[in-house]
């Protein structure tokens, strides 16, 4: 069933940059399936209507379907009744996460985690100037689902679509779009710290803290707490790195970010 993401939902089917446009479709598409905003089963736009809409030709979207079809996000049925439709793909395995998690330094990871603050801080002080009461709904709603999501893939994707939810409250597409890129990098590896549940109660009542400012018209406030929650997620993140060893061993001892 399809739910309401508000303009998280129509960056999904804005036009897409120039450049490399089938790997641009395909990447709108799947992170937009990743992070819940396609949910399962949802039968996408026909076509003429997609490619329209994505400011592509309909063989570029043909070749960017053909793309997700192999990675098993999106299923086309023919005949009557048919088209193409969302596979929401199962949860990574944590073994899986960790071994994609010792593929990051700890260097790397702060760096990522500081460009998400910046991203997520500016986004928010923009949203504190540019939203009214009722454009805060989805964001409230997307809160009390990471609350209840029964397992940590679950977590993870609510949680990054609560940032993306948050960019697109900034009335930023180009914001938007990258929320969205940086929760294809690291939304995943969240599962591994979003699995307990203390510390999921924690982002969720900073995430509630974000939507109050952003009610409240405090665009400064808004920015610092929207920055704190990303620097609090990256914090656990290396220091969950940082206790997992290697493949030649453990990794060397660094400090931990922030």
């Amino acid at each position: 069933m399809t739910r309401d993401f508000g303009g998280a939902r129509q960056g999904v089917f804005a036009p897409v940059d120039s450049q490399a446009r089938v790997d641009a479709v395909v990447r709108r598409l799947g992170d937009a399936i990743e992070l819940g905003l396609l949910t399962d089963g949802e039968q996408l736009p026909g076509e003429s209507d997609l490619a329209a809409r994505l400011g592509v030709s309909t063989v570029t979207l043909r070749e960017a379907l053909m793309a997700l079809r192999q990675q098993g996000l999106v299923t086309t049925r023919r005949g009557r009744g048919g088209g193409s439709f969302v596979t929401v793909p199962e949860g990574p395995a944590e073994e899986r996460l960790r071994g994609l998690l010792i593929g990051w330094s700890t260097e790397e990871l702060r760096d990522l985690g500081d460009h998400w603050a910046a991203v997520s801080g500016a986004a928010a002080r923009l949203a504190a100037h540019r939203t009214e009461p009722g454009d805060l709904l989805q964001l409230g709603r997307s809160v009390d689902q990471l609350a209840e999501a029964p397992d940590p893939p679950a977590r993870s994707r609510v949680h990054g679509r609560f940032h993306v939810e948050l960019a697109a409250a900034a009335q930023s597409a180009r914001l938007t779009r990258e929320e969205m890129a940086i929760q294809t990098e690291v939304g995943a590896l969240l599962s591994l710290v979003l699995a307990d549940d203390e510390y999921l109660k924690d982002v969720c009542d900073r995430h509630r803290a974000v939507i109050c400012a952003l009610h409240d018209d405090a665009d400064e406030q808004a920015r610092a707490l929207a920055e704190a929650c990303v620097q609090l997620c990256m914090a656990r993140l290396v220091e969950l790195r940082l206790a997992t060893p290697g493949a030649d061993g453990p990794p060397p001892q660094e400090n931990t970010y922030g």
